[in-house]
């Protein structure tokens, strides 16, 4: 498209001069202006104006490019690109700066931020009055009001005594008086001499007050070095007892700088220890069967039922402690996998009347998956999720307490900063970690914080959100085995699906090259000033409003972000490398345990799951680690009886399944137990007791124990009690016995633990950060619509518009002559259209066919042909040739 001769006068002439590659970055990195899509390029330009979207803007800036936007934001309106270069370079032309600023000023102009000609670029007015200093929100860059802004309620009087004060000639009007004052304070060898004769003490208050903030506080009788200052309008009162440093006399002291130090160059993130591949993968591979073996724990604790779901939702301070102490880490990490196994889909509350949290359906799906299945699909969860357990103990908004699994977890930001960390460590050779330090101070370069952490963050979250964020993420991905000794390991890079992250041998990962900003940030598609002073920086600032230019679209102009999520497709290709990259390093189960003289067996390493489910009921855990260590006891054999299996099960069981013989203390406590077991026979009567033997009857009765259960004996061998059938068989285990449960038939009862599932769900869906990025296609038909759009507005018409830019009201005869008449000139058409939901818009056709009450036309809108019924529409205007 052909770009104006004159330079344009507002930002929606600046948006006509782009092609559709720069309006397409526009969108793609601003997507709320296409939600929903404009009608033409006005209403494009003032959406980008919003508060609420130059807001959005400004915040995903890089540090430098928003410094670039301050110090537009107390230059003149339009500034000239020397007077930018000034104030970011300062006198002496910082030549980092001056290398870098071509490129923030793209990314500020790609981003509809600034708009206009080199030697007059304008900074949007909303990020002007968001960005320029008041007494109410001091400028970001510590400078105050000019001198005009200053002077504009002093009276005449004293406007000349401050310029009879420095020396100049007094004037007949205040304007030329401020004009010369201002004029005197920003030439650098007049100040100098004014400055010369200053005392001593008046230097210092204005060294005080340079870098800002600028106001102070003066007495009704200022010192002789605060009067020395004010005389000469070195300092200018603002309202009584308050004095404030204008501008012009900072930026000389300050040597013209906007900021105390420009930031050009994106802070690097090195290596702080490097590691063999090997090593890092075989680490992360065991903290990744360290997190299975975790969430199935946790999973099985919560198999008959989990904790009570509180009113306001989440679990209480006290079952997240019990949970903690049930899988023996502090509470905030049993709150992350917790967190984890809800975002993965593996757990929810029931929704009955007593609300608990259990298992879901899905849980036991996942169980009969592979481990390595198991881990990327927790991983891919955490990835995604933005829910944020380090948050569970702090307060919300309204100042409750935030608990695990309940509302106000959710933090938009959180899958971006997880991708953003992984892909700083991604930058890196392989095996290489950074220090925590250096990703945080990376991240604060590409995020400078602004105001408050986010419309979602709590007041007690302060603005260092995305800093806690990457903590996190770095601590979280270590305990997930995303990363091994704080270095991305092989599996960490397929789940981000990097390129060449499959490559190489023996799982390593090999394929992503080192180096920051190097081959694994662009794969990832992370962008960002890395490298100001690269080939690709512009050597002398660009004109895109001037004849013949287009704006420049480079990666690295665009604000540093995440890359865009993947999709399901691809997602699940990136999770299916992860888990082939990683299951060779997991152990495999085995089908064998140790026994031992002193009743334990020792599993030396993961059990196949029919082993584990029958050992977790015939012993007790009693330590975990490399090697598990089950204990038998008269209470775990008597559990596996009362479950159905006999004594000649349980031997067999053992043979088949030690590596050891089995140890003879051990069959005689199986034997020993099951001879007692079920020789004592409880129902209900309440409830009661039969034996064979009435001597055991008889010694039952005799124990001081047995009061409690209030029995009688009704015959010999039977006793009745007031207890109930539950309370009976526990009180008389209590005192040493082995009763078995009787059924009303007289069969011994069956008791298996019941498993609880919670009904069907679904796993937590994230809570979006702002509009999804448009893909490609919703791109290509929401440029066309409003290039339609904006042709259909600006384009002369050959017929009276309708008044207030109203759609075109012709009668239906008119508009049905009218598309013929096209049909036969070929000419283009501007209709006002009503679809069968009601819904007005307009159109630009070229009419191709008029029949049957039905036009068919190609519409520019759509770039397709298309029928439109004649009855919806609602006017027609022809556009003027040309």
């Amino acid at each position: 498209m052909s770009t104006p001769a004159t330079p344009p006068r507002s930002l929606a002439e600046a948006l006509r001069t782009r092609d559709d590659v720069s309006l397409a970055a526009l969108l793609r990195s601003r997507p709320d202006l296409i939600t929903p899509v404009p009608t033409d390029l006005t209403q494009l330009a003032t959406r980008a104006g919003t508060r609420g979207s130059v807001v959005r803007a400004l915040e995903r800036l890089d540090r430098f490019a928003l410094q670039t936007a301050e110090a537009l934001a107390v230059a003149a309106d339009p500034a000239p690109y020397d007077a930018l270069l000034g104030l970011m370079a300062g006198d002496a032309r910082d030549p980092a700066v001056t290398d870098a600023l071509p490129r923030a000023l793209a990314t500020l102009r790609e981003q509809a931020l600034v708009w206009g000609a080199d030697n007059r670029l304008r900074l949007v007015r909303t990020a002007r009055e968001l960005l320029a200093p008041s007494p109410q929100h001091p400028s970001p860059t510590g400078l105050g009001p000019t001198v005009a802004e200053a002077t504009a309620g002093m009276s005449p009087g004293r406007i000349q005594e401050i310029v009879t004060a420095v020396g100049l000639p007094s004037t007949h009007d205040s304007v030329s008086a401020v004009a010369a004052l201002t004029k005197l304070f920003t030439a650098r060898r007049r100040m100098k001499a004014l400055l010369a004769g200053a005392p001593e003490e008046s230097l210092e208050v204005l060294n005080r007050l340079v870098w800002g903030p600028p106001y102070g506080q003066v007495t009704a009788e200022p010192a002789a070095r605060l009067r020395w200052l004010i005389d000469r309008g070195l300092l200018l009162p603002t309202a009584p007892g308050t004095v404030v440093l204008p501008r012009e006399v900072a930026l000389h002291l300050r040597a013209g700088r906007a900021h105390r130090a420009a930031e050009p160059v994106a802070p690097a993130v090195e290596a702080k220890a490097t590691h063999r591949p090997q090593v890092v993968d075989t680490t992360a591979a065991g903290q990744a069967y360290t997190a299975l073996a975790t969430v199935e724990e946790l999973l099985k604790d919560w198999d008959e039922g989990g904790p009570t779901v509180m009113r306001a939702g989440g679990l209480s301070v006290r079952d997240l402690k019990r949970t903690a102490v049930a899988l023996d880490v502090a509470e905030p990490v049993a709150a992350f996998w917790v967190e984890l196994a809800y975002a993965a889909g593996l757990l929810a509350s029931d929704g009955e009347t007593d609300e608990r949290y259990a298992a879901t359906p899905a849980h036991d799906e996942w169980l009969e998956q592979p481990a390595a299945q198991r881990w990327a699909r927790l991983a891919e969860a955490w990835l995604t999720a933005t829910r944020t357990s380090g948050l569970v103990g702090g307060r919300d908004g309204k100042d409750r307490t935030l608990s695990a699994l309940g509302p106000g977890l959710d933090r938009s930001a959180a899958p971006e900063v997880r991708h953003r960390v992984l892909g700083l460590l991604a930058g890196l050779p392989e095996g290489a970690s950074p220090s925590a330090e250096a990703v945080l101070a990376r991240l604060r370069w590409e995020r400078p914080v602004r105001g408050a952490g986010g419309a979602q963050a709590g007041p007690h979250e302060g603005d260092d959100l995305r800093s806690r964020l990457a903590r996190w993420t770095l601590s979280e991905a270590e305990m997930l085995g995303v990363t091994g000794r704080g270095a991305l390991s092989a599996q960490g890079r397929a789940l981000l699906g990097l390129r060449g992250a499959v490559a190489g041998g023996s799982g390593s990962g090999r394929g992503v090259e080192g180096g920051d900003g190097g081959g694994g940030l662009a794969v990832a598609g992370f962008s960002g000033v890395a490298n100001p002073s690269g080939p690709s920086a512009p050597s002398a600032p660009s004109d895109p409003s001037g004849p013949g230019d287009k704006l420049p679209v480079h990666h690295h102009h665009r604000p540093p972000t995440a890359p865009p999520p993947l999709s399901p497709a691809e997602q699940a290709t990136a999770s299916a490398a992860a888990a082939r990259l990683l299951a060779p390093l997991l152990p495999e189960p085995l089908d064998h345990v140790l026994l031992q003289a002193d009743l334990t067996a020792v599993a030396p390493g993961p059990l196949e799951r029919p082993l584990a489910d029958m050992l977790d009921v015939l012993a007790d855990v009693e330590s975990k680690g490399g090697a598990t260590v089950y204990r038998f006891t008269p209470g775990s054999v008597r559990r596996a009886l009362d479950a159905g299996r006999s004594a000649s099960d349980l031997h067999d069981f053992l043979t088949a399944h030690s590596r050891t013989p089995v140890p003879q203390p051990l069959a005689y406590l199986i034997d020993d137990v099951a001879r007692r077991h079920g020789h004592l026979r409880i129902g209900a009567a309440s409830a009661y007791v039969r034996c064979d033997d009435d001597a055991v009857l008889s010694e039952i009765l005799a124990d001081k124990r047995s009061a409690g259960l209030r029995l009688r004996r009704l015959a010999p061998t039977v006793l009745a009690a007031q207890a109930d059938p539950a309370a009976l068989l526990d009180g008389l285990r209590a005192m040493g016995f082995a009763p078995a449960a009787e059924s009303a038939d007289g069969d011994v009862v069956i008791t298996r633990a019941h498993a609880h599932r919670s009904p069907p769900r679904t796993a937590p869906e994230p809570v979006p950060d702002g509009p999804p990025t448009p893909d490609a296609t919703l791109l290509s038909a929401a440029i066309r619509a409003i290039r339609a759009g904006d042709r259909a507005s600006t384009t002369p018409l050959k017929s009276t518009p309708s008044p207030n830019g109203e759609l075109p009201r012709t009668s239906s005869a008119e508009t049905l002559a009218t598309m013929q008449a096209a049909v036969l000139t070929g000419d283009t058409l501007w209709i006002g259209y009503v679809n069968a939901e009601g819904a007005a818009s307009q159109r630009v056709i070229a009419p191709i066919r008029v029949e049957g009450g039905f036009v068919t036309a190609y519409d520019h809108t759509a770039d397709e042909v298309r029928t439109y019924p004649l009855h919806r529409v609602t006017g027609v205007a022809e556009l003027a040739e040309g």
